[in-house]
């Protein structure tokens, strides 16, 4: 049965050092939740509290609105997937699946039958009597998957699992994750240093950074109105700009950059006073010269990088301030020093506090 996870002004220090700084979210029954951030920010130590391998400094946690903070893993409704699996090398595939059923007294016939569940559950149907140290990379998460899966927990707990797989594996694990969420029910929490993982996956999400909660949010919120200048760049808005003068009116703003006209949207009654502007890069295209569609301003060609199947472009405005588009690996790139024209489409600048991110390409800050 899926658990609703409550956190109230949890903090945990590792001596001077602050790992989880005053977090309080809510995590709704049965959803897939993501904790996102960097290395250090904080979201591993947070999982350790939800899970019950560690106990926080100060604050509570709360399953079903019922405090476990002195609850022990062992007695937590929870399982884990950690990114090194912790598979046993010396038991083949379905005891390695069976070891938490066995502890728990389950035998004979019905352990038999809730591991055939639960290898059915991750396509390893025939796989029971495998070396666990012959598998593929993948096949081995499937089974940490389903050692985790037969215990039936309310909460299941993905801390970086995907991590040292390639790409194309990575790809078809994640797909795996949401599958198995909706038919499982659980609460599910990733916690990942991945966005694409994150966005794809999620039903809400967190930004973590320096132990604290930047942002919390359905993944497209992080696109339309992200939190801050770090909430952006994390998810994959590079282009952030100083603008020279912010004019509001009806809800509305206009910008000036380097003497060019944009406008912006903003959150809340007023934009920052020290906003900056950022530009979403799926709202921004090249137009040719006689075309005349949406908000157009002039950029200078810096450079053209092939990506397969794609170009960046990365465009100057006369201050050097510098946006990167995307065209498509069919079309001409422009060269080098030309002057383009780029249409913003709605939507394409928003206005955001410039907190958390200590300098901007283009400039000294």
């Amino acid at each position: 049965m899926a658990i609703a996870i409550g956190l109230d002004h949890i903090v945990r220090n590792y001596g001077p050092t602050r790992a989880v700084d005053d977090v309080t979210l809510d995590i709704r029954t049965g959803e897939f939740f993501t904790l996102l951030g960097s290395s250090g920010c904080g979201k591993s130590s947070l999982l350790k509290l939800i899970g019950g391998f560690d106990k926080p400094t100060s604050g509570r946690v709360l399953f079903d609105g019922r405090d476990v903070a002195d609850v022990p893993a062992n007695r937590r409704p929870v399982n884990t997937v950690f990114q090194s699996l912790g598979l046993f090398p010396h038991m083949n595939v379905a005891q390695n699946v069976g070891y938490g059923l066995k502890l728990r007294g389950l035998s004979g016939a019905a352990l038999k039958s809730k591991v055939d569940g639960a290898l059915d559950l991750v396509e390893l149907s025939g796989f029971a009597d495998r070396d666990v140290n012959l598998l593929s990379g993948g096949q081995r998460q499937r089974v940490a998957l389903a050692r985790a899966l037969v215990m039936e927990p309310g909460i299941l707990l993905l801390d970086e699992p995907l991590t040292g797989l390639d790409e194309r594996l990575r790809q078809q694990m994640r797909d795996e994750f949401g599958r198995l969420h909706k038919r499982t029910g659980a609460t599910f929490i990733l916690v990942t240093h991945n966005q694409d993982e994150a966005l794809s996956l999620s039903d809400r999400m967190a930004v973590m950074h320096k132990g604290r909660i930047e942002q919390t949010d359905v993944p497209s919120r992080f696109f339309e109105a992200p939190a801050n200048a770090f909430v952006a760049r994390f998810v994959g808005i590079d282009t952030l700009l100083r603008p020279e003068s912010i004019s509001v009116s009806g809800g509305r703003a206009l910008v000036t950059v380097a003497g060019q006209r944009i406008g912006a949207s903003f959150s809340g009654a007023a934009p920052p006073s020290d906003a900056l502007v950022a530009i979403r890069p799926d709202r921004i295209e090249l137009i040719p010269a006689a075309e005349e569609a949406g908000e157009i301003i002039e950029l200078k060609v810096v450079e053209s990088i092939y990506r397969g199947l794609s170009h960046d472009v990365t465009l100057a405005f006369a201050d050097s301030q510098r946006v990167v588009l995307t065209t498509s690996a069919d079309a001409t790139p422009p060269l080098p020093g030309e002057s383009v024209r780029v249409c913003l489409k709605p939507g394409a600048a928003l206005l955001i506090d410039r907190s958390g991110i200590p300098a901007l390409a283009g400039g000294d800050e």
